[in-house]
């Protein structure tokens, strides 16, 4: 027997002193319990850790931490004391915590005993724990003693499983580090690897090797035995509450017939809150099922008294409730099976309902009903969590430049989450909706995993994991069926709901104020979020010393630095956290205070009641805001078909026979184009915005407020208003084009006081500040206006900050190049003549040595690059500017299986050709004569679409002798198709969407340049009017 061992087995709590002396325990204090007795603060050494706190709000973050530090009471001085406070005297003045108790009596009732080490990783490290299991399982059996129809064996046996997993969770990275300590010392013996593990194993497992472990780790010791501590009172509880309530149960949820024993019971179903308590399931002898939720759910009630009222106004709809039993603080809902569809026409019935649902829920301002909180029971989605109606935005106060836009989409039904949400990663992308939760993909981020699993070698790696999909999905032969397929049923059945609220406004709103006293859950910051800070605050480095991991916690006050209803929430965060919780608030709808998870207070939290805001919502109500959430509901379905960028639009269905397009019908048809913008608009105290469907670095498409940029941003838009103004002579148009950049000014005024931050945007000529600036200069000149050129000026400066060498039109200095090419003609600004000169000196370089086989696109490759040098070697008459050009042009490569568009195809690579030596070529002609006379693409967009691949041919027709004509055909063809198809854009299903690039403004505008080309210069190739090719 070891010396260890021999220690141990000498009894009691003599052995333990030796590695868990008084005391110990100190160190595992968070910070919010060493300041509840009073902190005098002495003379002492400073604690470097101070400087590294403070560090975490920013170099400019002084009185950002010093604040922190007041909402606790403390300043710098008394932190530097407490972090500087040896354990013993910390010991000294505060009380000896619980948890301390149950470590130590779990480590002294543990044997030290020969042990099997299990093959999985997982079930090994539980033998390390199987000490602190095995304490809390004899407490919990002690629980149940005499608790009736309750099989307490099977029971315990089920509570022990899970605890045991989740101890596992918690402790991993300290015993894989252990272990890596071990094999580096060469202690563990062993032939294999995998036997190594086993032996490390084997010592860990040992009392006296778990008791040092954790007096170095005493913030581990401390989540160890409060999760144990937990799992006792919190299982102990639920059966309690199950044998009080269990008649009700059967009669209410069982259809009045005995199940049996309960035989079993599957904890943590949900997130744990209020000292780990979490959803838990309970199985009976005869199979079925019931559910647990240990919080308030009158709200359950109160929807399923809405589900019947809907009911009876449609009926047939067939909306489904949870049946459910509330009690003060607690709950029992049935269970709710998954199911198969019927039939195929079940597909159909299914979104219909799934579409009522919608509209009920956004007028009740309902939110997170992700994937998890949905069941597909065969042609019925039931909701299954509904605590978070009348769900209050706890917005950050508005500061200038705030886009209307953001708040619209915030209030519409896509705050819901049953619409796609998709969330972007490293991975790809996933929509963790209610209508999503797909099978297949990865999850968007790696998680931590854990290579080479169960040998000496087992390290932390990041590795990506399968998305785990839930019961949301309705399914056909074992097949789920893809809710876009359904966009009509779902459309039908949201329109369904909606009428039914506008024609029966008054007596909902008599269900609404019923709720007034309800309780509902209020998130405050995503779950996600805070399940990643938990995993993380199980790292070995914050687990020694509990301010280490306060300092970890720090994260939640730097990210509410400008959010005061955050701030206020922080503390109470951190002690959730601290508890092991997910951190959980309360609201009522009729008032604007919230509850913490203990019950704590905090008064007028909110702007708002969220009773106020489904009652505004209500009387809002009509047919103008029932079109936009429509759009909604279309736009997001949208963003779940794959992104493929710069890919061949199908032709225009039907027959397009052209017809006569003189100006003036284009006008009118730009007009109408206008006018389909202005009315989307979003207006709120005068600036006006819109909600968009923007692809996402060439990834994803994303609903989103438009931002500011020239591509795909309000100065787009802006752009297109302001010259249809000009050619019409609306003034409406010039009104909203002038209210559309009430918040560009502040946004970069905000980047001009930070020019270091520029780089994040860019400098390119349709995303970045080259566009933004060749846009502002446009519109100053269209509407005279001098405060927009001076916001301008200052854009060609955040360009030059931003410059960062990329050559492409679109991100770089190409687009760059031209865009201040523009500017300087537009303005007669120096800068951006300075600037436009250091862009073309970048490109000369580049085309020296282009690496091998550059890009051939416009937007990202040398065609953008070969045109935008060419055109600054005419307004320059240097001849090393052309030959570059030339050199850049003999680059592009001639691909005849390209699609049409400007962006990534033939036109675009035509342009770049075009400024070859040769002119591209004797079959020049020719093929830009192929490239207009082909059919009409079902996309009109300017990027990929058919006024892009025309914008190009009117730039050609000055270089490329003999092509003028294909410019009159193209505008009767595009004008024709216009009206038989309307505006379609190029995004989606057609989606229409605002922006230039790939919406509405790009059509409308390519509309002017083909009526208007010698006063209209083409925005895709950033023209001023003295560099329009016509």
């Amino acid at each position: 027997m070891s010396s260890m061992a021999t220690l141990a087995a000498g009894g009691g709590r003599r052995w333990l002193d030796a590695y868990l002396p008084p005391g110990w325990w100190a160190p595992g204090l968070a910070l919010h319990e060493r300041i509840r007795t009073p902190v005098t603060p002495g003379d002492g050494p400073s604690d470097p850790r101070l400087d590294a706190w403070r560090a975490v709000h920013g170099p400019d973050g002084a009185a950002r931490f010093a604040a922190r530090l007041a909402e606790q009471g403390l300043d710098e001085q008394r932190l530097a004391w407490l972090l500087a406070e040896p354990p013993s005297a910390l010991a000294a003045r505060v009380p000896r915590p619980a948890w301390a108790d149950t470590v130590e009596r779990a480590l002294i009732a543990a044997v030290d005993e020969p042990v099997d080490v299990p093959e999985a990783w997982r079930d090994a490290f539980a033998v390390v724990l199987r000490p602190f299991v095995a304490d809390a399982g004899d407490r919990l059996t002690t629980a149940l003693v005499g608790m009736v129809g309750i099989d307490r064996l099977a029971v315990v046996l089920d509570a022990r499983a899970h605890l045991s997993r989740r101890l596992v969770g918690i402790a991993t990275r300290i015993l894989v580090r252990e272990l890596g300590a071990r094999r580096a010392a060469g202690v563990l013996t062993g032939v294999t690897s995998s036997d190594r593990f086993a032996d490390f194993v084997r010592q860990l497992a040992r009392p006296v090797e778990l008791a040092a472990a954790l007096g170095r780790y005493p913030v581990l010791a401390r989540l160890i035995a409060q999760a144990c501590d937990a799992a006792v009172t919190a299982c102990a509880e639920l059966l309690d509450r199950f044998v009080r309530d269990r008649a009700d149960i059967v009669r209410d949820l069982l259809g009045g017939v005995d199940p049996g024993l309960v035989v079993g019971v599957d904890l943590g179903q949900g997130d744990p809150h209020r000292g780990g308590r979490a959803v838990a399931v309970l199985r009976f002898d005869d199979g079925r099922r019931v559910v647990y939720r240990p919080r308030d759910i009158e709200a359950h009630l109160r929807f399923g008294a809405m589900i019947d009222w809907m009911n009876r106004l449609a009926p047939g709809l067939g909306l489904r409730a949870v049946a459910a039993i509330a009690r003060s603080g607690y709950g029992w809902l049935e269970f709710i099976d998954r199911a198969p569809l019927p039939d195929a026409a079940g597909a159909d019935r299914f979104y219909r309902k799934l579409g009522a649902l919608l509209a009920i829920v956004h007028v009740v301002h309902a939110g997170d009903l992700h994937y998890q909180n949905l069941i597909a029971a065969g042609d019925t989605p039931v909701l299954v969590d509904l605590e978070t109606l009348f769900h209050p935005r706890l917005a950050a106060p508005r500061a200038a430049g705030d886009d209307p836009a953001a708040d619209a989409l915030a209030d519409s039904v896509y705050r819901t989450s049953l619409l796609p949400v998709m969330v972007v990663g490293d991975h790809g992308a996933v929509d963790c909706s209610g209508l999503g939760g797909d099978a297949g993909p990865l999850e968007p981020d790696s998680v931590l995993d854990w290579a080479d699993p169960a040998t000496d070698l087992m390290r932390p790696v990041l590795w990506p994991r399968p998305f785990r999909p839930a019961g949301n999905r309705p399914r056909l032969d074992g097949r789920e069926i893809e809710p876009g397929d359904h966009e009509s049923a779902l459309l039908n059945g949201f329109r369904l709901g909606y009428d039914a609220l506008v024609r029966h406004r008054d007596d909902f709103a008599v269900l609404l104020r019923a709720c007034v006293d309800t309780e509902v859950r209020v998130v405050a910051r995503p779950t996600r979020g805070y399940a990643a800070l938990l995993a993380e605050a199980t790292d070995p480095e914050v687990l020694a010393d509990g301010l280490d991991r306060d300092r970890m916690f720090e994260v939640l006050w730097t990210s509410a630095a400008a959010d005061p209803v955050r701030w206020r929430l922080c503390p109470a965060e951190t002690a959730d956290l601290w508890a092991g919780d997910v951190p959980l608030f309360a609201g009522r709808p009729g008032g604007t205070d919230l509850w913490t998870s203990t019950g704590a207070r905090g008064p007028r939290l909110l702007d708002r009641a969220g009773l106020a805001v489904a009652m505004g919502k209500l009387a809002a109500l009509g047919e103008i805001d029932r079109r936009d959430q429509e759009w909604i509901i279309a736009a997001t379905l949208a963003t779940r078909r794959p992104a493929r960028p710069h890919r061949a639009p199908r032709p225009m269905p039907g027959s397009i026979a052209g017809t006569s397009a003189p100006a003036e019908r284009l006008l009118v048809a730009a007009c109408a184009v206008g006018d389909q913008i202005v009315a989307r608009g979003i207006a709120d105290g005068g600036a006006v915005s819109w909600i968009g469907l923007e692809l996402v670095d060439e990834r994803q498409w994303l609903v989103l407020p438009m931002g500011v940029g020239l591509a795909n941003g309000t100065l787009g838009v802006a752009l297109f208003l302001a010259q249809l103004a000009e050619l019409s002579g609306i003034d409406r148009y010039t009104d909203v084009a002038g209210r559309t950049l009430r918040g560009t000014a502040a946004l970069i005024e905000r980047f001009a006081d930070a020019p270091e931050s520029a780089p994040a945007v860019g400098s390119g000529g349709l995303h970045g500040f080259g566009g933004i600036a060749y846009a502002l200069a446009r519109i100053a000149r269209l509407l005279d206006d001098g405060d927009l050129r001076r916001l301008a000026a200052t854009s060609v400066d955040l360009a030059a900050a931003a410059a960062d060498g990329a050559p492409g039109w679109a991100t770089g200095g190409a687009g760059c190049l031209a865009a201040m090419g523009a500017v300087h003609a537009e303005l007669d600004l120096p800068a951006a003549g300075t600037l436009a000169r250091s862009c073309a000196d970048g490109l000369v370089q580049l085309v020296a040595d282009p690496g091998d086989d550059p890009p051939s696109g416009f937007a990202d490759g040398v065609a953008g690059v070969a045109w935008a040098l060419s055109r600054y070697a005419e307004s320059v008459a240097e001849p090393g500017y052309a030959e570059a050009a030339r050199r850049a042009a003999a680059l592009v490569a001639e691909d005849p299986g390209q699609p049409p568009g400007w962006c990534a195809g033939t036109a675009g690579l035509l342009l770049g050709r075009s400024c070859a030596a040769d002119g591209g070529g004797p079959r020049m002609a020719d093929q830009v004569r192929d490239l207009a006379w082909r059919p009409v693409l079902s996309d009109l967009s300017l990027c990929c679409g058919e006024l892009g691949v025309i914008d190009t041919v009117t730039a050609l027709t000055a270089r490329v002798p003999g092509v003028a004509d294909t410019r009159r055909r193209s505008a009767g063809l595009v004008l024709d198709a216009i009206t038989r198809h309307g505006a379609r854009c190029g995004t989606p299903g057609q989606v229409p969407t605002p922006g230039l690039l790939n919406g509405l403004a790009g059509i409308g505008y390519g509309l002017l340049r083909l009526g208007f080309a010698n006063r209209v210069p083409s925005a895709l190739l950033l023209e001023s009017i003295q560099h329009d090719a016509n």
